[in-house]
């Protein structure tokens, strides 16, 4: 298989402070993640007044939205590290305001029944990645079905236990083949155990092709106290692991590696089963001190 993307989610710890921001960016890229991702939201228009009226906590949620104006600075950081931009729409408008800025757009796992807004992100034309937390397979199916007809063509699904944090043993990484079986789709995982192992078996029995997690800085983020959001220190080894191991694959042949080339002619020679082969033997004469 080849290298997953990994996705670094920034979410709302990024406190709309700019500067904070652009670390995200920053520590994604040492981390080495292939793309970083923030969210574009507002509150009220994500939560009905019913619910708003009556919940402070919810209200106070405001101050975890993303000014439009930290959208291009972001964006020239992440071209200035060679790191992808996303950001999630969670409103129809938001997919304008964003196009001009993200290399691809995703779509979280709350808004998965919400057509309008997986159409308007189909039409402009872009790569989708799509969260399936609480999903069934037919909302999933559904969903895909909206995004092909409304003209998307790269769209990754991602499974996802929409529990923060998630329960290892509630993970059901099984639903990554599930998925790509029933869809057709390229599939990957959206993490929310903060277990490398989790992590590295998404990728290595399951074939995950993106690896989505959410990032924190410094452990002082909105969202850090959940429990689901990784530091810089502890998903860099993980993400760097696993690079290193899908490289130890090789590409699916038996031969010869470069480093052992020089090696073969000191194989024992099948006449007298004694090394180096006879003509190495022939014309061999110690290296000079």
């Amino acid at each position: 298989m080849g290298q997953p993307i990994f996705i670094a989610e920034a979410s709302s710890n990024h406190a709309r402070d700019l500067a904070r921001a652009l670390a995200f960016v920053d520590a994604a890229a040492d981390a080495g993640c292939d793309a970083v991702k923030f969210q574009l939201f507002k509150i009220d228009r994500m939560f009905a007044p019913e619910i708003l009226s009556q919940s402070a906590k919810h209200r106070a949620r405001r101050e975890w939205e993303l000014p439009l104006a930290h959208l291009a600075p972001l964006a020239e950081r992440c071209a200035a590290r060679r790191i992808q931009f996303s950001c999630t729409p969670f409103y129809v408008e938001a997919v304008q305001e964003l196009r001009p800025f993200v290399a691809f757009y995703k779509i979280a796992s709350y808004e998965l029944l919400v057509t309008p807004l997986l159409e308007a992100c189909a039409r402009t034309g872009k790569p989708i990645v799509l969260s399936t937390g609480m999903a069934t397979m037919e909302e999933i199916k559904v969903a895909v079905s909206t995004l092909r007809r409304a003209g998307a063509a790269d769209v990754t699904l991602l499974h996802c236990v929409s529990a923060y944090p998630t329960p290892a043993s509630q993970a059901n990484l099984s639903a990554i083949a599930a998925i790509r079986e029933a869809t057709g789709c390229a599939t990957g995982w959206s993490d929310h155990t903060r277990r490398p192992a989790v992590i590295e078996r998404a990728v290595h029995r399951w074939g995950a092709s993106a690896v989505e997690f959410h990032l924190d800085l410094d452990g002082k983020g909105a969202e850090y106290a959940s429990g689901h959001c990784w530091l810089p220190q502890e998903i860099a080894p993980v993400i760097a692991r696993i690079r290193e191991s899908l490289m130890a694959d090789g590409a699916g042949f038996k031969g010869p590696q470069p480093s052992e080339l020089a090696d073969r002619d000191w194989r024992a020679d099948p006449s007298d089963g004694m090394r180096p082969l006879l003509p190495v033997r022939a014309r061999w004469k110690p290296e000079a001190a």
